[in-house]
């Protein structure tokens, strides 16, 4: 389905609205034309009529009041019902559209925002999505009522003189040409100066968000340098679409002011020759101004609307992003888990190309506690990233209590598994907001309660605001054990029958280590587990440690069988244990 027709199916609930809408307009445009008929009728049945003058002022004076009344009393309201009519049906297809969008944006797999800027999806959604407003506002609404008021005033205009309205019209077919000559390449610019202006903030985005790299590494002349790069980008591409633009006002502002005084000159010949008056002569060149202004506005209307269907392209490009992960049309819902997980000669690759896991077997029982280790790459966090479907396997299968994870509806299946990573992201929001993540309709009680287990009453209580304190944006405001503890809290709230924890102490001190610890512990207990761990003493203690190399599983046993295997694990082993003496020393 192509773009417009799309944006047309959130159009289409407010018709009404825009019907109404467009009829008011129609009436508010078609007062003022009465002004130039008032004004023909003033001179030749007032001014040079053959009356006396009082009677001369008292035609006036009524056909004054007349006119005030309607133009104070009728088209006010008029007006104002138009605008108000016009925004609300504009804002409610933004709010509409938006919404649906993120929506569309929650349902796309992690793949898809590995690819690209998060600041480039932001501008899609805020400024492409605004700019579509002029769709409706002007294509669907102003571009009708322009057409009306130049029809309306083309029919008085054929009432007084046909030969005197050809000429005034002669000049329309030289607009059909410019709109189609230069609206084409209009559209594609527009599109481009979206792109980079998208660009543009993605870069932004991120560097404001490694604002504390730059100023660690004394970057700043470069990062200037690259900003600028990018802000040049767009300004070339804003400044070809401006070029262009101007072309476009140039070549149809000059015939809108030639048509005038073709009727000028010709006008004035009939006057001459007495065939018209000079009332209908004055009233007819103000008709012209009622016929080119909303021709004007129409052209300006035309670059409007292929900035705002520029937009509308760039929108439902995303909106028509594919799901990569989609449930089945008869996915059941994940209930009364046991916590029996078998990966069945599982592989997975990103990209074509190498794969990632090759050939993984394991069998998980109810309850039990994994560790996955190996030298980083070897495919460990993607291993347990499959679990919930963030992504799908390429071959081979992962169940759940006998059932595969692809039969289940995937809001079901996460919704049983917990997880904690090494980078938690909390959201710039309160503490207590960021525990009720684990499960917003929680009680004041139940948040607490998971703090305590999580070991971050106390610090939380140290803090100026305690629960509400907000956290800044990703947690900022708190050190990474604080972060961590948060991050445990709300998966106590949630309390999943599986968990995952991926390098989730790997990068806290000793103390801060010690308490995560203790709380992962007490979460995992009776819980099917999964570790990812770089520090080989923080998994000691699990049921059985699965070493991964190069995507596949090359030992599998409890931490002392590995020890008297003396192989990978036990050298890692060694190593670390080195490396943590003599950093002692």
């Amino acid at each position: 389905m192509k773009p417009i027709k799309q944006y047309m199916q959130f159009v289409k609930p407010y018709k009404w609205y825009i019907f109404w809408t467009i009829v008011i307009g129609i009436l508010k445009f078609a007062i003022p034309l009465f002004i130039p008929l008032i004004l023909g009728y003033v001179i030749d049945n007032i001014i040079h009529a053959d009356l006396t003058q009082a009677e001369k002022l008292k035609q006036l004076i009524l056909l004054m009041t007349v006119a005030f009344a309607i133009f104070l009393i009728i088209r006010p309201p008029i007006e104002y019902l138009r605008q108000y009519l016009a925004q609300l049906v504009g804002s409610k297809i933004l709010y509409d559209l938006r919404d649906r969008l993120f929506d569309h944006l929650q349902k796309l797999s992690l793949r898809f925002y590995a690819n690209r800027k998060a600041g480039e999806i932001i501008s899609r959604v805020i400024h492409d999505v605004e700019q579509t407003k002029e769709f409706v506002i002007t294509g669907l609404m102003n571009v009708w009522l322009d057409m009306a008021t130049i029809l309306i005033a083309i029919s008085i205009m054929l009432s007084f003189d046909f030969k005197l309205t050809l000429v005034a019209i002669s000049l329309f077919p030289l607009y059909g040409f410019a709109v189609k000559y230069f609206y084409t390449r209009l559209r594609k610019l527009t599109r481009e100066r979206s792109q980079k202006l998208a660009e543009l903030q993605g870069h932004l985005h991120e560097r404001v968000q490694g604002m504390a790299v730059t100023r660690s590494f004394a970057l700043e002349d470069y990062e200037q340098a690259q900003f600028e790069k990018y802000n040049r980008r767009f300004f070339k591409k804003a400044m070809e679409h401006t070029k262009w633009n101007a072309y476009t006002f140039a070549a149809t502002n000059t015939i809108t002011d030639l048509a005038p005084l073709l009727v000028i000159a010709y006008a004035a010949y009939e006057v001459i020759n007495g065939q018209i008056t000079v009332g209908t002569m004055v009233a007819f060149v103000g008709y012209m101004e009622r016929v080119y202004s909303p021709l004007r506005r129409l052209i300006n209307s035309s670059t409007i609307l292929t900035q705002a269907i520029a937009s509308i392209d760039r929108v439902f490009e995303l909106k028509n992003e594919p799901y990569e992960i989609e449930d089945k049309e008869d996915a059941i819902d994940l209930e009364d888990v046991k916590g029996e997980i078998v990966f069945d000669n599982v592989s997975f690759h990103y990209d074509e190309g190498k794969m990632v896991l090759k050939n993984i077997n394991l069998h998980v029982k109810p309850g039990e506690t994994i560790a996955l280790v190996g030298m980083s790459g070897g495919g460990k966090s993607t291993l347990v990233s499959l679990l919930p479907r963030f992504y799908d396997v390429i071959s081979g299968s992962i169940t759940i209590d006998g059932i595969d994870i692809r039969d289940m509806k995937q809001r079901s299946l996460r919704d049983k598994i917990g997880m904690v990573l090494q980078d938690n992201i909390l959201f710039s929001e309160s503490i207590a907001v960021n525990i009720r993540m684990g499960n917003p309709y929680a009680t004041d009680e139940e948040v607490i309660a998971a703090a305590k287990a999580a070991n971050a009453h106390d610090f939380i209580m140290d803090l100026p605001n305690g629960y509400d304190t907000l956290v800044g944006e990703r947690g900022v405001k708190l050190s990474g054990g604080q972060r961590q503890r948060i991050a445990i809290a709300r998966v106590f709230l949630k309390d999943p029958p599986i968990l995952i924890f991926d390098e989730a102490t790997s990068s806290l001190d000793l103390e801060s280590e010690h308490m995560i610890q203790e709380a992962l512990e007490k979460l995992a207990k009776d819980r099917t587990t999964f570790i990812v761990a770089h520090r080989l003493a923080t998994i000691t203690h699990a049921d059985r440690i699965v070493v991964i190399e190069h995507g596949e599983i090359t030992e599998i046993g409890t931490h002392e069988e590995l020890m008297q295997k003396r192989g990978s694990y036990y050298h890692l082993y060694q190593v670390q244990n080195l490396q943590e003496t003599s950093g002692a020393l």
